[in-house]
């Protein structure tokens, strides 16, 4: 069973940052996809960006050129520095695990941009 734990989250204005990080716990976690995901109040969980076991990214249209997702393999942690923050941003963001079929989700972690 694999565990995800978000961390910082948090009340940031409007262009300013933050890093989001999340610890997995297992093994192998350099063979994994990774990815972070955001859902707003009454819309859809949406993909915001997402890293391969070969390093390889993409990210959401909205988010390009602000967003940067990394992963530490050593440390079992993928990162999502969020710069030039909007409001729009606020949501939830969740991280994800994908391996083949299996994908586990963590429990979320609340950003909220606003003056």
């Amino acid at each position: 069973q694999v565990q995800l734990v978000e961390s910082g989250g948090g009340l940031v204005q409007p262009g300013g940052s933050l890093r989001l990080s999340c610890a997995a716990s297992g093994s192998r976690f350099s063979i994994v996809d990774m990815a972070w995901y955001r859902q707003a109040p009454g819309k859809q969980r949406e993909l915001v960006a997402g890293i391969t076991s070969a390093d390889s990214t993409n990210y959401a249209d909205s988010v390009k050129g602000r967003f940067t997702i990394s992963r530490d393999n050593a440390k079992k942690t993928v990162y999502l520095q969020m710069d030039s923050l909007k409001s729009e941003d606020t949501a939830v963001y969740y991280c994800n695990l994908r391996y083949r079929s299996f994908s586990s989700w963590g429990q979320g972690t609340q950003v909220t941009v606003a003056s």
